[in-house]
C-alpha cells in the first residue's frame, strides 16, 4: 500500500472522513459555548483599531508626498520651459504681466496638480501639504526684478504649506532652474541659493535641509530669469 510520509492513505482517507463528520458537531458546540464577544473585547480592538489608525495613516500620507515631489517638479519644469520659450525675444521684461493664470493655462490638463478657475484668481493647488483651497496649499506665479533690471525682468513660483515630507526633496530638484531660492519654515525666508550676486552664492542642501520643519509649515520660492 502507498505510504506518504509514514502515513498510509487509507489512514489520511479515514482522518479527512472522520473530520468531515465531527466538524458540524463541533460547530454547533461552539455556537453554544460562544455566543457573542464582551464589552472588554470589543474596546480592546477598537482601541487597537484606533492606534493604528493614529500610527500609520501619517506614515502613510508622508510616503504619498514623498513619491508625489518628482511628478510636481517635474510639472514646473514644463511650465518655465513654456515660459521662457514664449517670451524668447520679448524685451529686458517679458514676464512683466505674467501671474497664476498663466500657470492654471499651462497646467490645466494635469493630472498631478490640481487647476480650478482662471485668469488672476486662478488656483493651482500642488497636493504636497496644505487644503488645496483659500490659498492654502497653492502655487503663485509673480514678476520679480533682478538686480540691474525692473520688475518682471524675472518671476517666482511660490509653493506654501508644503509638508515636511517634501523639504528639502523639492528645493534640491527645482534649485536645478531657478537662480534663487528661499525656503520659510523653522525660521523667516533663507536664501540657499543666490546666483545673481558676486560671488555665487551656489545651492546649500545642508541649509535647505535645516530650514524644514514638521507639518505643512514651509514655503519655498523660486526665483527664475
Amino acid at each position: 500500500m502507498t505510504k506518504l510520509f509514514s502515513v498510509s492513505v487509507d489512514d489520511l482517507i479515514g482522518s479527512l472522513m472522520r473530520f468531515s463528520f465531527d466538524a458540524p458537531r463541533q460547530r454547533r458546540q461552539g455556537w453554544v459555548a460562544q455566543r457573542g464577544f464582551s464589552l472588554i473585547e470589543i474596546s480592546i480592538v477598537t482601541t487597537l483599531m484606533m492606534l493604528i489608525a493614529i500610527i500609520g495613516i501619517p506614515a502613510i500620507q508622508g510616503y504619498v508626498i514623498e513619491n508625489k515631489v518628482p511628478r510636481v517638479a517635474e510639472e514646473m519644469q514644463r511650465f518655465v520651459a513654456r515660459m521662457k520659450a514664449n517670451t524668447n525675444g520679448f524685451g529686458a521684461t517679458p514676464y512683466l504681466g505674467i501671474d497664476s493664470g498663466a500657470l492654471a493655462n499651462a497646467l490645466r490638463s494635469s493630472s498631478v496638480v490640481s487647476v480650478a478657475g482662471f485668469g488672476a484668481r486662478a488656483s493651482v493647488a500642488h497636493g504636497l501639504g496644505g487644503t488645496g483651497h483659500s490659498g492654502r496649499g497653492v502655487i503663485s506665479v509673480e514678476p520679480q526684478a533682478v538686480p540691474g533690471a525692473s520688475s518682471g525682468s524675472a518671476f517666482s513660483l511660490t509653493l506654501n504649506d508644503v509638508n515636511q515630507a517634501a523639504c528639502p526633496a523639492l528645493a534640491s530638484i527645482l534649485q536645478r532652474l531657478a537662480e534663487v531660492v528661499t525656503i520659510a519654515g523653522a525660521s523667516g525666508p533663507i536664501m540657499v541659493k543666490n546666483a545673481l550676486t558676486e560671488p555665487n552664492m551656489p545651492y546649500n542642501p545642508m541649509l535647505a535641509d535645516a530650514q524644514c520643519v514638521s507639518g505643512d509649515r514651509n514655503t519655498f520660492v523660486f526665483t527664475i530669469r
